[in-house]
């Protein structure tokens, strides 16, 4: 039953997209349905099709492995002692999970270097221009979202920028907050598998198959939300970044390493911030709780100390449901979709390696668990806004006033695609 939820979920998060659509009566249904159906089939074969199935667990453990590989250059710098999480000091994320991102970026800086993402990024490209009906820009920075990131894709389309479409540009933006860079999902595979190298690969096949099957919904949701209306134009110019690459194989590394030290920093700075704003704003609530009155009443009811994350959850824990999550989870996850779209995913996903590592046991199923990765893989969340607009408008500052009207729907329409891609997701996760 759980299961077939999942479909009602989806009915929801399509009908959310054409309630705060811009154009309702223009919607491109046929558009829609061919976008749901490719998501359909990419979680039907990947997670039920036993050679499909086969063939992503091996691309899963290959790219755990390359992962893995930071593990070095982490025993390097602080020692034995510190990196290994088996030891006295556990898992800190300031050891295992930011210096994975700086790995990731000198690697994904080399790869582009060789041209080796430019040929994975035309690939997905194309099979979304194919099966989607997306012009070829449009197609390209999808793809280039899913694997380096809201900030880094727009320079695919650069030359574009400035002439697009408003619907063009809310299918960017839609594209970054509903997906995540390369760098970021592998320290997450760290965060949430922990030392338990079957547990890693399963969080690497489920983030990868996030990845790959919110660039689809990006499309979906973006055209609900901001049908297109204008002549696409000219995209004759456009090209993969070819003029941006480094010198040598060493510069790019570099380069990539350098640019992966100011995301790690920029990433511990808003943890640091907004885990102590939570804290602070659960204090009064705390107090509260605790009145006599308060407590007496709370307690007749079964409802816990009230926090930040309590109230998200009771808000969205009907959405939570219906992308398949138990009623009884549904609050724990509901809680997790709040706090990444008002605070952070690496918030979301640290409060999720909670309950999945609870010393007293697991607060949520495995089932659950698996979903919520699905739900929270993307940028969609408040903090982004910003990003976003200051990114793209740095290379186009005629569309800044377009971009901060655009940019909150967009947002939304980000989070709808992922909470879409984790209840399609949820009708085949067994």
């Amino acid at each position: 039953m759980e299961r077939l939820i999942g479909v009602l979920g989806v009915a929801v998060f399509i009908a959310i997209a054409w309630l705060i659509s811009f154009d309702r009566r223009r919607v491109p249904w046929r558009l829609v349905l061919a976008g749901v159906i490719v998501q359909v089939v990419i979680a039907a074969l990947a997670l039920t099709f036993p050679p499909i199935v086969a063939a992503v667990n091996v691309l899963a453990v290959f790219v755990t492995g390359v992962i893995d590989s930071a593990r070095a250059g982490i025993e390097f710098i602080f020692g034995k002692a510190l990196s290994d999480e088996s030891g006295p000091w556990g898992w800190v994320f300031a050891i295992r999970a930011l210096p994975v991102i700086i790995y990731f970026a000198a690697l994904s800086a080399v790869l582009y270097h060789f041209g080796i993402m430019q040929k994975i990024i035309a690939g997905l490209a194309w099979v979304l221009r194919r099966t989607m009906g997306v012009t070829g820009a449009e197609a390209l920075v999808t793809a280039a979202n899913v694997f380096i990131g809201q900030t880094e894709a727009p320079f695919v389309v650069k030359p574009l920028l400035a002439r697009m479409t408003r619907a063009q540009l809310m299918l960017l933006m839609v594209g970054g907050f509903a997906t995540m860079a390369g760098s970021v999902l592998a320290a997450y595979v760290g965060l949430l598998g922990g030392a338990d190298d079957a547990a890693r690969e399963m969080v690497t096949r489920n983030l990868l198959l996030a990845s790959v099957m919110s660039a689809p919904a990006a499309i979906v949701m973006a055209r609900i939300v901001m049908p297109e209306t204008e002549r696409p134009p000219d995209e004759r110019h456009v090209e993969l970044g070819e003029s941006e690459r480094a010198t040598n194989v060493f510069e790019a590394a570099t380069i990539g390493a350098t640019d992966g030290l100011k995301l790690a920093l920029n990433v511990a700075a808003m943890l640091i911030a907004f885990v102590a704003i939570v804290a602070l704003l659960n204090w009064p609530l705390a107090w509260f709780s605790g009145l006599e009155g308060v407590a007496a009443w709370r307690e007749a009811r079964g409802l816990p100390v009230f926090s930040v994350e309590w109230a998200l959850g009771a808000v969205l824990a009907p959405l939570a449901w219906v992308m398949g999550v138990g009623w009884t989870d549904a609050g724990e996850v509901g809680s997790l979709m709040g706090q990444k779209v008002m605070l952070t995913e690496f918030i979301a996903y640290s409060s999720l390696t909670e309950m999945i590592h609870d010393t007293e046991g697991a607060r949520i199923s495995a089932r659950s668990s698996a979903i919520s990765m699905f739900a929270l893989c993307g940028f969609a969340n408040v903090a982004s806004i910003g990003i976003q607009i200051g990114g793209i408008s740095a290379l186009a500052p005629s569309r800044r006033g377009e971009l901060a009207r655009l940019a909150p729907r967009a947002m939304v329409a980000g989070a709808l695609a992922s909470w879409t891609t984790a209840a399609i997701a949820g009708m085949f996760l067994r």
